[in-house]
């Protein structure tokens, strides 16, 4: 007898209450467990103490007293946390950048088809729950190590905190050194879903990547991540290597 997978469970943040109700029944029907919070405080607070411990986030950017951007920041600074998906007003890429800078997985901007909500929280936890990484050795470029089964990275020794979206990058980046990969696949890599028209997400995740890392100078770690403008980025190996 097959096995039944336990549903994903998901905590969406949004203080729209006639949102949740539609999008907590629709979930529902889709196989997942839906805890609700109505504004950004609950949300943290939930998390904080153990009363949901969600695979995945649905936070909005606007919530009455603590906005999205104030939850994720609270999160982040706690160390490891599920993935986060952001909802954003439509057309606003300040919001869209900043939900990435402080570690947001993807976003999505209202409004939006529920259809289009479920493909890109599947992507994510596919991504998160994935299998062919396990029994994969570990990728050494340079002082940068990659560990594949823990989604880890490490530079000279010291373990850096990536979102899974980040690592992927950096993985496909690191498995084809020296070579151009396309944005477009880049983005079908880490975020499970094809590059859409004006999405810099890609770039916002590699601006993140180069900052933490300090990637943006060979002095620093030893290799460099390059943009080619109108096609996507490559990891540079250590002069000599």
């Amino acid at each position: 007898m097959t096995e039944t997978a336990a549903p994903h469970r998901i905590l969406l943040v949004d203080d729209d209450v006639e949102l949740t109700d539609m999008l907590s029944a629709y979930l529902q029907r889709e196989g997942f467990v839906v805890e609700v919070r109505h504004d950004g405080s609950a949300g943290l607070a939930a998390l904080k103490d153990g009363q949901i411990v969600p695979e995945l986030i649905i936070l909005d950017v606007m919530l009455p007293g603590l906005d999205g951007f104030g939850v994720l920041r609270a999160l982040r600074s706690q160390g490891s946390v599920p993935p986060v998906l952001m909802l954003t007003a439509r057309g606003d890429d300040d919001d869209r950048i900043a939900g990435l800078d402080l570690g947001a997985d993807d976003y999505l901007p209202k409004p939006f088809n529920p259809r289009e909500l479920v493909a890109r929280l599947r992507a994510i936890l596919r991504r998160v729950t994935s299998v062919d990484s396990i029994g994969v050795e570990p990728l050494s470029v340079g002082n940068l190590i990659l560990d594949p089964n823990r989604i880890e990275a490490r530079l000279n020794g010291v373990a850096i905190a990536l979102t899974a979206a980040e690592f992927r990058i950096l993985e496909r980046l690191a498995r084809q050194v020296g070579r151009v990969v396309s944005r477009a696949e880049l983005t079908e890599h880490a975020l499970g879903r094809q590059l859409e028209l004006y999405d810099r997400s890609i770039d916002t995740h590699v601006s993140n990547l180069r900052r933490k890392l300090g990637l943006g100078l060979r002095a620093e770690s030893g290799v460099e991540i390059r943009g080619v403008r109108g096609v996507g980025y490559q990891l540079m190996p250590p002069i000599g290597a």
